[in-house]
């Protein structure tokens, strides 16, 4: 039997859930809260093996609550439930612990079913919530432009931020102005900007400059 609990400010959002899981033959509802206080309260009392988590309730908000919840103890599994797909709300959240993320216009079975996949720790998110995840994880594993830079492009980017020419970048580097030029070349290749001055922009503004 799967234990859960409902963590939710609407109460007839409770009622409705509480009464289509007490007919799952193998779902139990153990406690029900109406904010997010009572709602870690009762996970500590009732330690069920789901919880359902609205977001948005007066004074200690969901995502407080499963930050709290995941802290105090071990591997929690928190569904959150709520009718928002905001940034502010869907990473944080997820951040805080949560394990799955539903929507209210979710059909009661994909909720039940929801729940018996939390149970076996396996995650289940709003097609909406998935896109925006896989999104940040994109952008988080991709280099900044600075970051494809050689130790010498660093050097001459370095040098162009001081406002020294090639020529002059050649004679402090030692090295031919040929190979200053393709140098520059790269640079404003990899950072994607036009120019020098783009580049010196980019160098100070990424606190490249020594």
């Amino acid at each position: 039997m799967i234990r859960v609990l409902l963590v939710d400010d609407h109460e007839m959002v409770r009622l409705g859930l509480s009464a289509y899981l007490s007919t799952q033959k193998d779902i139990e509802v153990v406690g029900e809260a109406s904010n997010g206080e009572e709602g870690v309260r009762l996970a500590l009392e009732t330690r069920p093996d789901v919880i359902l988590m609205d977001l948005v309730m007066d004074g200690m908000d969901g995502i407080e609550a499963t930050r709290r919840i995941c802290q105090a103890l071990d591997d929690p599994k928190i569904i959150v439930l709520t009718s928002f797909v905001d940034d502010d709300k869907v990473y944080p959240a997820i951040e805080a612990g949560a394990l799955s993320y539903l929507l209210k216009t979710s059909k009661a079975a994909e909720i039940a079913e929801a729940i018996r996949r939390a149970a076996k720790g396996e995650p289940v998110l709003e097609a909406a919530v998935t896109g925006k995840v896989l999104s940040r994880m994109r952008k988080k594993q991709a280099p900044l432009p600075h970051e494809q830079l050689t130790d010498r492009e660093r050097e001459v980017l370095n040098l162009i931020a001081e406002g020294l020419s090639n020529q002059e970048i050649a004679d402090r580097l030692c090295i031919a102005l040929k190979t200053v030029k393709a140098h520059v070349t790269n640079i404003l290749a990899k950072l994607e900007v036009e120019d020098r001055t783009q580049a010196a922009i980019y160098a100070h503004r990424n606190g490249l400059v020594k």
